[in-house]
């Protein structure tokens, strides 16, 4: 409740924000403070862009190839039932590709780099958890030396994934998950299906992907067409992954809600983790060609910033007086309709952090 409870009220000017005024003709505007809530589709959003631009920061100038790990459906309901049996998922991509480089040279011990985010979600919005992964077309060696690497072993893939999740289950689960791990292998003798085809991902095509997709809400706004209120429900469409027809349906509010909330991470929980080059900090490992230039971080790290998001976005300056068009100064901040310090805020701010570092 805490997310749906932050998101109705972001951008309510009662619960604050911060007042810029106008030198030259006095004009004032009041900035509300947001949620900062991954569920709300304008914070969340924000969320998505940092996020990428930071794992855009970590890749190697080489192709890299897109690969989706898919699961059982008669698995789904242990991981929304045990949200912390997802570790399993991450634990066995990585086992999985850091094995699949082992095997192709074990002389040397090729390292790649990769990129994991879990989705919960399907196009229809139904609880279906499955990991995106970006993996590095070669690997880094610790004499360092790059290979590349152009054939994913697909057979290995499949099956190497399903008895690394289906083990990694059943150490946690005990003997009560014994049943339906044999089910599993008997309906997937060829492995869970893992999509792992050549797509071409050149360095700047895997950045374009990462924003528009691996860091993308639940369901975009573009997708939700009509609320009823008479008979209080919602209508959305999407386009059905098997055969990419266009589907539209409608539903009850509550059970579209609830559809959306159980893809509510737990707090703290990382939804995006790093595997292989991607996971170290080694001194050799700056020697690795990045995909973006040092001189281009700050450029992007600025775009993420409230006022310039805005400018690159929707083309206009949020703090430019919309009377004489001098720019806006800063005045002072308000909290719950009262005027607040920077020190003050600084203060709160320190102190809820010292009770986190000591509570850890």
């Amino acid at each position: 409740m805490e997310n749906i409870d932050k998101m109705i009220n972001c951008g309510d000017p009662s619960f604050g924000g911060a007042m810029y005024g106008c030198p030259h003709c006095g004009k004032l505007k009041f900035v509300p403070f947001r949620c900062h809530s991954r569920f709300c589709p304008t914070c969340g959003n924000k969320y998505s862009m940092e996020r990428t631009t930071s794992m855009s920061f970590k890749l190697v100038n080489v192709q890299h190839r897109h690969c989706v790990f898919t699961i059982d459906e008669n698995l789904r309901d242990f991981f929304l039932e045990d949200r912390t049996l997802l570790d399993c998922l991450f634990h066995s991509v990585t086992s999985v590709v850091s094995r699949m480089f082992f095997k192709m040279n074990k002389s040397k011990n090729y390292t790649p780099g990769f990129i994991m985010v879990l989705h919960t979600f399907g196009r229809d919005l139904k609880w279906n958890p499955h990991i995106h992964c970006l993996i590095s077309e070669g690997g880094y060696s610790d004499d360092g030396f790059w290979r590349p690497v152009h054939h994913f072993n697909y057979t290995y893939l499949r099956n190497a994934f399903r008895t690394a999740l289906l083990d990694e289950m059943g150490r946690r689960l005990g003997s009560s998950f014994k049943k339906i791990k044999s089910q599993c292998y008997t309906n997937h003798k060829e492995g869970f299906y893992v999509y792992a085809k050549p797509n071409k991902c050149d360095p700047e095509t895997v950045i374009k992907y990462i924003g528009r997709y691996l860091g993308r809400p639940v369901i975009a706004t573009s997708r939700i067409d009509s609320y009823d209120e008479d008979s209080e429900t919602v209508t959305f469409h999407y386009n059905r992954h098997e055969d990419d027809k266009y589907i539209q349906e409608t539903i009850p509010a509550l059970d579209f809600i609830r559809r959306l909330i159980r893809h509510i991470p737990e707090k703290h929980f990382k939804m995006i983790r790093y595997g292989g080059l991607y996971a170290r900090h080694r001194e050799i490992d700056k020697n690795l060609h990045l995909a973006i230039s040092k001189a281009k971080r700050h450029t992007l790290r600025d775009f993420n910033k409230w006022r310039t998001a805005i400018l690159s976005s929707f083309g206009y300056d949020p703090l430019k007086c919309p009377d004489c068009k001098h720019e806006m100064l800063f005045l002072e901040l308000y909290f719950n309709h009262k005027r607040v310090s920077l020190e003050e805020m600084y203060e709160k701010i320190m102190s809820k952090a010292r009770r986190r570092w000591s509570s850890a």
